[in-house]
């Protein structure tokens, strides 16, 4: 074999390695989480009581009405790499139906519930708030909204709903989202295992661009 012949071929090889494993690592990609709207009742003013748990305000005694659950996941790249140091805010209604916000003027509102919280990633993407399983209120079905902060880049926003909840099915935000791409915003409610809490949840955010097919 001359040398050229056996330099092409092993440029050939090389090259067909090259695509192989670039093929590879883009089939492996994780689909970005959908973008959602923050809706009209993002916190105009946070409360002075703004941590990660929303069943207890400071200064008050009891916990919040509802169904106590821990909401925990990940924030994660498209390859999978944990985003650590972003800061991550949820913000929901109370067991009422009812947003601490002063445009939503439906009804009393329960005091001992926060409202609003934030917490930021550890060094393994890791995060985690406890609140209440979502209700739903006039128009919408129940949802958590949920807003990243990653360090120098856009804030990125979406809604988090329930699995094999009823009413997504006439919700207009909801179903905004592709058919096949509503997964990526679900979560099961599932008992849960440690204390205080009567449900947990699982919600890993991906970030990285708009949702592919």
């Amino acid at each position: 074999m001359s040398p050229d012949l056996k330099r092409r071929r092993v440029l050939l090889a090389a090259a067909a390695w090259l695509t192989a494993t670039t093929a590879g690592r883009t089939a492996t990609l994780l689909r970005p989480t959908p973008p959602q709207t923050a809706g009209p009742f993002y916190p105009t003013e946070p409360p002075l009581d703004d941590d990660n748990d929303l069943t207890r305000v400071r200064g008050t005694d009891g916990i919040a009405q509802g169904r106590i659950t821990d909401l925990s996941g990940r924030l994660l790249d498209r390859n999978g790499r944990p985003i650590s140091g972003a800061r991550i805010e949820i913000w929901q209604c109370d067991a009422t139906g009812r947003y601490h916000h002063p445009l939503d003027r439906r009804g009393a509102r329960d005091p001992r519930f926060q409202g609003f919280g934030h917490t930021v990633t550890d060094a393994e993407g890791r995060y985690r708030f406890r609140t209440i399983r979502p209700v739903p209120y006039p128009g919408r079905t129940p949802h958590i909204h949920v807003a990243v902060f990653p360090d120098g880049a856009s804030p990125f926003t979406t809604q988090l709903y329930v699995a094999g909840e009823p009413r997504n099915a006439g919700d207009m935000l909801f179903n905004l989202i592709p058919a096949n791409q509503r997964s990526l915003v679900l979560a099961e409610f599932v008992p849960a295992s440690n204390e205080g809490a009567e449900l947990a949840a699982r919600f890993d955010i991906v970030l990285g661009g708009t949702p592919g097919a």
